[in-house]
């Protein structure tokens, strides 16, 4: 696994050094949307609602809107200018029974390791969570953003689990029905809980399967050993945003167009003309000979990405 941050626990006059690992991964199949008659990827462009013109990546900013509607853009100096707390120090704050947090504030699961010089303090933390029942609030700076955690022990690890922040967790009084539940009668209680103490067992997550995913993997199995495949068409190359010359960019946009058209291109014409057994021409005018030798500086560019790629 890799690390995503490396940093250093303390607690009381106690450090550890440590690093922590994303403790789990998706394993959803990952789908995306084609063009059904010959698989081509559909992709997505960045337009600007006004006038569903397209925006440059280096145009765009973001934004905060007002109840009313109003938009406050936010420059990058302005976003630079907000407290940035990049600590790489977990800091434990106190230690209080597990219990006490409700399973909803929990948010993302990350191992935490020890480096070798810390591990005798951090089999020493561990010990101590364990045998204490309690859980060590911490704060920590994941990715420049400060969070609440909790560090609990599970198995041999110390595992780090972000908290969301209480304004986070939606008001379950929203809801609109809760006030039309009544008290259930003494007998239907007894009955319920004849029912839950006939169904009681041990939590055994690896009896419970994802059979969608199953299922979709299998389907997706089959139609490749049926040879059911398409192989999609190539994609039309398209600008970066690296800058690029003009009068380059300008001849392939009137090569396309013309294609569009059903239009023989211009620069196949020149492919046309510069057969093997084409007679050679006359030098050309200045403007041709200036868009041949951009073009070729455009093709040495494409050649020199592609090496550097």
């Amino acid at each position: 696994m890799r690390a995503i941050w490396k940093g250093a626990v303390s607690f009381g006059l106690v450090n550890v050094p440590v690093r922590l690992y994303s403790a789990t991964e998706n394993h959803d199949i990952s789908l995306h949307q084609v063009r059904a008659s010959d698989g081509s990827r559909i992709r997505y462009k960045r337009v600007a609602q006004a006038d569903g013109e397209e925006v440059p990546y280096k145009e765009i900013a973001k934004a905060y809107e007002t109840e009313d509607g109003r938009t406050v853009i936010l420059t990058d100096e302005d976003l630079s200018s907000l407290p940035n707390r990049s600590s790489k120090e977990i800091e434990v704050e106190k230690f209080v029974p597990a219990a006490q947090i409700d399973p909803i504030l929990y948010d993302k699961a990350y191992y935490i390791e020890p480096d070798a010089m810390g591990a005798k303090a951090y089999g020493l933390l561990r010990e101590a969570l364990r045998e204490s029942d309690r859980v060590a609030v911490v704060t920590v700076s994941l990715r420049t953003r400060m969070t609440m955690a909790v560090l609990r022990v599970m198995g041999d690890a110390i595992v780090l689990q972000t908290l969301l922040w209480p304004d986070e967790i939606r008001d379950a009084a929203r809801l609109d029905n809760l006030d039309q539940v009544s008290e259930p009668k003494k007998a239907e209680k007894q009955m319920a809980q004849m029912l839950v103490e006939s169904m009681a067992g041990d939590f055994e997550p690896e009896g419970h399967v994802d059979d969608f995913a199953e299922a979709l993997e299998a389907l997706v199995q089959r139609k490749i050993e049926g040879g059911d495949v398409t192989e999609a068409p190539e994609a039309e190359e398209e600008d970066t945003g690296e800058v690029v010359d003009l009068l380059a960019a300008l001849q392939r946009s009137v090569d396309r167009a013309k294609k569009s058209r059903g239009e023989k291109a211009d620069e196949d014409e020149d492919e046309a003309d510069e057969g093997p057994d084409a007679p050679r021409k006359k030098p050309a005018a200045k403007k041709s000979a200036a868009r041949k030798s951009t073009a070729k500086k455009s093709t040495a560019r494409k050649s020199t990405a592609k090496k550097a790629g």
